[in-house]
């Protein structure tokens, strides 16, 4: 073979290699990143409100879906990967994966997405300015009237909560819960998780101690609530989540909390902003405040089984009621 044929082979080849692998941020101007830590209803409606928001407002995008499966490790590596590949935008759903990519990359704008508390989290220094690329969406939640509301429906005297010690934003919200059942008067009982294939030990360690389970917006429980519910309803202990989207499909007492699809669609907007020029410095964090963004959903079916008797001002209250096996809105 000729040198001027082996040239024209191997400059194909590296061509070839360029675009099955990429070279660079001239190659991928269109591509968000987006990593979730976990997979469930919540996160996925965040995920699908980011892409229908943008779809909605014009943009012309790729996505680079990651699911980080509950492990930091993955997390890391998926930040490093959105880093080489130099993505457009790296978003975070959750607070591991919006740490993770804070902690990998400084010359992209990060948007975190359903982070409770992004400054006890590291991701910025105050909630009125965005860091010099990082900003977001909070989904702080009314803990302590979630927790008003379960003893409005049974005689609390003990809450259960099971958490993940390792997840920043399940922790957060456990100190809430727990400073909102002493202001109350009801006896605090916890269990932690590292993962959520011990959330059903840890429940069956506090179910025979509790009058009623808590559930936060907790991703590594929430990804197992399957199994968290299936112990309370044996034993006749009602649950109340702070996840609407995840209640739709388990048999949860009530959930009263954010529309994360809505939440998505946010924070759709405000990767438009980073799109259209705005730095992330310049925009706060922000927060689900209009009343449109809460939903309450009650199952009648599980209030059944359990002799309880919802008040009328929740039943006119709740967005959502599940009956007979069916889930209507009203």
């Amino acid at each position: 073979m000729n040198k001027t044929r082996m040239l024209a082979l191997v400059t194909a080849a590296m061509l070839i290699a360029a675009t099955v692998f990429g070279a660079g941020a001239a190659d991928r101007p269109d591509v968000i990143g987006i990593s979730k830590i976990v997979a469930h209803p919540a996160l996925d409606a965040v995920e699908q409100g980011i892409m229908d928001e943008l779809a909605y407002l014009g943009y012309e995008l790729e996505y680079d879906l990651q699911n980080a499966a509950g492990d930091i490790s993955t997390a890391a590596s998926i930040a490093t990967k959105f880093r080489s590949d130099r993505v457009r935008v790296a978003v975070g759903i959750a607070t591991p994966t919006s740490q993770a990519l804070v902690n990998a990359i400084s010359d992209i704008p990060v948007v975190y997405s359903a982070v409770t508390d992004p400054v006890d989290a590291g991701l910025v220094d105050n909630y009125q300015r965005g860091g010099p690329n990082v900003t977001g969406v909070s989904d702080m939640t009314p803990v302590k009237a979630q927790i008003e509301m379960l003893a409005r429906l049974t005689d609390l005297q003990t809450l259960g909560h099971v958490y993940a010690s390792g997840e920043a934003n399940a922790v957060t919200l456990a100190n809430m819960a727990r400073e909102a059942a002493d202001e109350l008067g009801i006896e605090f009982v916890e269990a932690t998780v590292t993962n959520s294939a011990e959330v059903r030990q840890a429940t069956q360690s506090i179910i025979g101690r509790v009058d009623g389970i808590y559930v936060s917006t907790d991703n590594t429980v929430v990804s197992a609530l399957s199994s968290l519910v299936e112990v309370a309803n044996a034993a006749g202990v009602p649950v109340v989540t702070a996840d609407p989207s995840s209640a739709e499909e388990f048999d949860v007492l009530a959930a009263w909390g954010f529309d994360y699809y809505k939440m998505g669609r946010a924070t759709g907007r405000v990767i438009a902003q980073i799109l259209e020029g705005t730095p992330t410095s310049d925009i706060g964090t922000v927060f689900m405040t209009d009343p449109t963004d809460i939903d309450l959903l009650i199952n009648l079916d599980v209030a059944d089984a359990l002799g309880i008797t919802f008040p009328e001002d929740i039943l006119e209250t709740a967005g959502k009621i599940v009956e007979n096996g069916v889930l209507r809105t009203q």
